[in-house]
């Protein structure tokens, strides 16, 4: 099993009980491509290369199946799903939807004050990932940021939708930085729907945002050319196949 997912295993050791600590770390692997598309996953190898039970594999298989990260295949095994192009759209969609409205409400009705600094926070901190090319640290730093602007306006449900519909997408976002979409474009596309929350602007909030959310389109073309192999293109994957 890959070193890179004990690491991220080890890591997650204070973040909760082991179904969710599990379930988390499988679906950031997949996102960020430790577990590669079309890889064959193994309850047995998973449970003895973690020293955890089988139970939790098999609901963190189930959980992953209904976000669209994994086939669960009767008599055949667990396979990570290739990059379903349809899903990706649908999400980018929903997604746009919500964190506009988000983006609005934040820069009308006002944010919570320490919110709003913690926003002004976490760009400072996601500049300061450019050089080192921090990748990995800017993704973090980068669903604090939407989790912040969500829930500052008591937009929890939203936010709860949004992370749901989103790890097809999050899939492309990882994909497409550094080359296709440079993490600096990213940050300043964040600091100007800050701005325009600041400015109490709702047009401009709102229109920044979608800039900010239209940002995939550009790139998700050329990667489909690049990495081939891991997308599937002919049809939306099936989701919650668990029998």
């Amino acid at each position: 099993m890959n070193s890179a997912l004990q690491a991220m295993w080890q890591d997650s050791a204070d973040d909760g009980s082991v179904r969710q600590r599990l379930y988390q770390v499988l679906r950031q692997s997949i996102i960020r491509m430790v577990l590669a598309p079309g890889q064959a996953l193994s309850e047995k190898e998973l449970a003895d290369t973690l020293a955890i039970s089988r139970q939790p594999v098999r609901e963190a298989f189930i959980r992953l199946s209904e976000a669209g990260l994994v086939e669960v295949r009767p008599q055949r095994g667990t396979y990570v799903i290739r990059i379903s192009r349809q899903a990706v759209l649908e999400a980018r969609f929903v997604r746009e939807a919500l964190e506009v409205a988000v983006a609005r409400e934040a820069a009308v009705e006002g944010m919570k004050p320490r919110a709003l600094d913690e926003l002004h926070e976490l760009i400072e901190r996601q500049r300061r990932c450019v050089d080192p090319e921090d990748y990995d640290r800017f993704f973090l730093l980068d669903e604090a940021f939407h989790r912040t602007l969500a829930l500052g306006v008591d937009q929890q449900v939203a936010w709860k939708v949004t992370e749901e519909v989103k790890a097809q997408l999050d899939r492309v976002r990882y994909l497409s930085v550094p080359d296709s979409t440079p993490i600096r474009k990213l940050i300043d596309q964040h600091a100007a729907v800050v701005e325009a929350v600041d400015r109490r602007d709702g047009d401009a909030a709102e229109a920044a945002m979608r800039v900010h959310q239209r940002e995939i389109l550009q790139s998700l073309p050329e990667l489909v050319q690049r990495f081939p192999a891991m997308f599937d293109v002919s049809a939306q994957p099936e989701r919650g196949a668990v029998s």
